[in-house]
Protein backbone atom coordinates (compact mmCIF):
# COMPACT_ATOMS: atom_id res chain seq x y z
CA UNK A 1 0.00 0.00 0.00
CA UNK A 2 1.20 3.50 -0.78
CA UNK A 3 2.09 5.98 1.88
CA UNK A 4 -0.78 7.64 3.68
CA UNK A 5 -1.21 11.29 2.69
CA UNK A 6 -0.84 13.82 5.48
CA UNK A 7 -3.86 15.44 7.08
CA UNK A 8 -2.91 18.73 5.40
CA UNK A 9 -2.78 17.04 1.98
CA UNK A 10 -6.21 15.53 2.57
CA UNK A 11 -7.51 18.93 3.67
CA UNK A 12 -6.12 20.68 0.55
CA UNK A 13 -7.62 18.01 -1.73
CA UNK A 14 -10.97 18.26 0.05
CA UNK A 15 -11.08 22.03 -0.37
CA UNK A 16 -10.08 21.67 -4.02
CA UNK A 17 -12.83 19.10 -4.61
CA UNK A 18 -15.41 21.30 -2.88
CA UNK A 19 -14.39 24.33 -4.98
CA UNK A 20 -14.73 22.25 -8.16
CA UNK A 21 -18.21 21.17 -7.06
CA UNK A 22 -19.17 24.76 -6.18
CA UNK A 23 -19.95 23.97 -2.53
CA UNK A 24 -16.91 25.41 -0.70
CA UNK A 25 -17.18 28.19 1.88
CA UNK A 26 -14.45 29.33 4.24
CA UNK A 27 -16.92 28.94 7.12
CA UNK A 28 -16.69 25.15 6.67
CA UNK A 29 -13.06 25.19 7.84
CA UNK A 30 -13.61 23.38 11.15
CA UNK A 31 -15.77 20.70 9.57
CA UNK A 32 -13.21 20.19 6.79
CA UNK A 33 -10.50 19.93 9.43
CA UNK A 34 -12.45 17.25 11.33
CA UNK A 35 -13.23 15.38 8.11
CA UNK A 36 -9.55 15.46 7.11
CA UNK A 37 -8.52 14.07 10.50
CA UNK A 38 -11.05 11.22 10.21
CA UNK A 39 -9.86 10.32 6.70
CA UNK A 40 -6.23 10.43 7.87
CA UNK A 41 -7.00 8.14 10.82
CA UNK A 42 -8.93 5.75 8.57
CA UNK A 43 -6.14 5.53 5.99
CA UNK A 44 -3.48 5.09 8.69
CA UNK A 45 -5.41 2.31 10.44
CA UNK A 46 -6.31 0.66 7.15
CA UNK A 47 -2.62 0.54 6.22
CA UNK A 48 -1.81 -1.03 9.60
CA UNK A 49 -4.66 -3.52 9.13
CA UNK A 50 -3.21 -4.53 5.76
CA UNK A 51 0.33 -4.80 7.15
CA UNK A 52 -0.93 -7.09 9.93
CA UNK A 53 -2.48 -9.43 7.36
CA UNK A 54 -6.10 -8.29 7.72
CA UNK A 55 -6.52 -9.90 11.13
CA UNK A 56 -10.28 -9.38 11.48
CA UNK A 57 -10.82 -11.55 14.55
CA UNK A 58 -9.19 -11.66 17.95
CA UNK A 59 -9.62 -14.36 20.52
CA UNK A 60 -11.08 -13.90 23.97
CA UNK A 61 -9.69 -15.36 27.18
CA UNK A 62 -12.52 -17.90 27.09
CA UNK A 63 -11.30 -19.13 23.71
CA UNK A 64 -14.01 -17.57 21.57
CA UNK A 65 -13.50 -15.20 18.67
CA UNK A 66 -14.68 -11.61 18.42
CA UNK A 67 -14.27 -8.75 15.97
CA UNK A 68 -10.80 -7.28 16.09
CA UNK A 69 -10.65 -3.82 17.72
CA UNK A 70 -9.06 -2.35 14.58
CA UNK A 71 -11.97 -3.61 12.46
CA UNK A 72 -14.48 -2.04 14.84
CA UNK A 73 -12.57 1.25 14.73
CA UNK A 74 -12.38 1.19 10.91
CA UNK A 75 -16.13 0.58 10.70
CA UNK A 76 -16.83 3.48 13.05
CA UNK A 77 -14.51 5.80 11.14
CA UNK A 78 -16.11 4.77 7.84
CA UNK A 79 -19.55 5.75 9.18
CA UNK A 80 -18.24 9.07 10.51
CA UNK A 81 -16.48 9.85 7.22
CA UNK A 82 -19.70 9.16 5.32
CA UNK A 83 -21.64 11.49 7.63
CA UNK A 84 -19.10 14.30 7.19
CA UNK A 85 -18.85 13.76 3.43
CA UNK A 86 -22.64 14.13 3.27
CA UNK A 87 -22.48 17.40 5.18
CA UNK A 88 -19.68 18.69 2.95
CA UNK A 89 -21.49 17.55 -0.24
CA UNK A 90 -18.60 15.33 -1.27
CA UNK A 91 -20.63 12.42 -2.57
CA UNK A 92 -23.15 12.18 -5.40
CA UNK A 93 -26.23 11.61 -3.24
CA UNK A 94 -25.67 14.63 -1.00
CA UNK A 95 -24.65 16.82 -3.93
CA UNK A 96 -28.07 16.21 -5.53
CA UNK A 97 -29.72 18.06 -2.65
CA UNK A 98 -27.83 21.34 -3.00
CA UNK A 99 -27.54 24.04 -5.62
CA UNK A 100 -23.91 25.11 -5.97
CA UNK A 101 -23.29 28.81 -5.61
CA UNK A 102 -22.11 30.47 -8.78
CA UNK A 103 -20.28 33.69 -9.35
CA UNK A 104 -22.45 36.51 -10.61
CA UNK A 105 -26.20 36.68 -11.03
CA UNK A 106 -28.55 33.95 -12.16
CA UNK A 107 -30.42 34.42 -15.44
CA UNK A 108 -33.60 35.24 -13.51
CA UNK A 109 -31.83 37.79 -11.31
CA UNK A 110 -30.27 39.42 -14.38
CA UNK A 111 -33.67 39.59 -16.15
CA UNK A 112 -35.36 41.11 -13.09
CA UNK A 113 -32.55 43.64 -12.68
CA UNK A 114 -32.87 44.70 -16.33
CA UNK A 115 -36.60 45.38 -15.80
CA UNK A 116 -35.74 47.96 -13.14
CA UNK A 117 -33.56 49.92 -15.54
Amino acid sequence: MANVPTKETIKRRTISDMKELGVYKTQYGRMIDLYSELVFQFLTLNKKFEEEGYQYESFTAAGGAKKSPIVATLESLRKDILAYSNQLCLNPKSLETVTPEKEGKSALAAALASMDE
